[in-house]
């Protein structure tokens, strides 16, 4: 596969996987890392779900994502322990069997020493029937790509590298482009302003962040739009409206 352009907007979802994730164990990077690099690319991020190692929440993620979004990605559960359940839920969603995979054994046969392919390593080379293999340049053991969901590692740098081997088989849209304008002053005061400026730029989104410092209450308003014309003329507006309440 190799990547095309489409002037459509192309969409995402993620299903975060573990445990370890709702019990405040490991705090998620996975999460940012693929909003900018989606945002990177013209993909927009749309939806996050966090799920436990338990099969039919996954599948139960999966399938609700996957018909809404042009792709899905998930983190976590495709390790060698009991409970990396992932792959088989995969499976399950798409309603195929599952296996030990002859590409993925050549691949770790060939990383790791003689002797060295226990069962535990040999059950990360289960990939679903039908389903292309995503390279792993950390350690070796692939995600794997099917239909539109893309099975990828928890551990953060391997995460990445996933990406990384994934970026040119995406279709990507035209990006979203941003402009952040700080204000030293409260949102409130300038919230009826923001609300206005909104309406009269449906193609633009605002978004107003409150920030507090030594007491100190600011405000940083960032508008978005995929056309410039159209983010400059919000932003002017923005920027009018910010230098009017602090003169008043």
């Amino acid at each position: 596969m190799t990547a095309s352009a489409t002037e459509e907007i192309v969409t995402a979802g993620f299903v975060v996987i573990g445990d370890e994730i709702l019990s405040g164990r490991t705090k998620d990077k996975n999460i940012g890392t693929l909003a900018d690099f989606l945002t990177e690319i013209g993909i927009d991020l749309c939806e996050v779900r966090i799920v436990p190692d338990i099969e039919e929440r996954i599948v139960e993620a999966v399938n609700a994502l996957r018909p809404r979004y042009t792709y899905v990605f998930t983190s976590g559960g495709i390790g060698p322990t009991h409970d990396d359940i992932t792959a088989d839920a995969i499976a399950r969603a798409f309603g195929v069997g599952i296996d030990f995979d002859p590409r993925a054994i050549a691949i770790l046969e060939a990383f790791y020493p003689e002797g060295g392919m226990t069962d535990a390593r040999k059950r990360m080379t289960r990939i679903p029937d039908g389903a292309d293999l995503i390279e792993n340049s950390v350690s070796k053991a692939p995600g794997f790509r099917i239909g539109n969901v893309h099975v990828m590692a928890g551990v953060p740098s391997i995460m990445q590298a996933m990406l990384e081997a994934i970026r040119p088989t995406l279709t990507t849209g035209p990006r979203l482009q941003s402009r952040a304008l700080d204000a030293d002053l409260p949102e409130s005061r300038i919230a009826t302003a923001l609300r206005e400026i909104q309406s009269a730029h449906p193609g633009v989104m605002i978004g107003s962040y409150p920030r507090s410092k030594d007491g100190r209450f600011s405000t940083q308003v960032v508008v978005r739009s995929r056309d410039t014309a159209l983010l400059d003329a919000a932003a002017r507006d923005v920027e009018t409206a910010i230098a009017a309440a602090i003169a008043s």
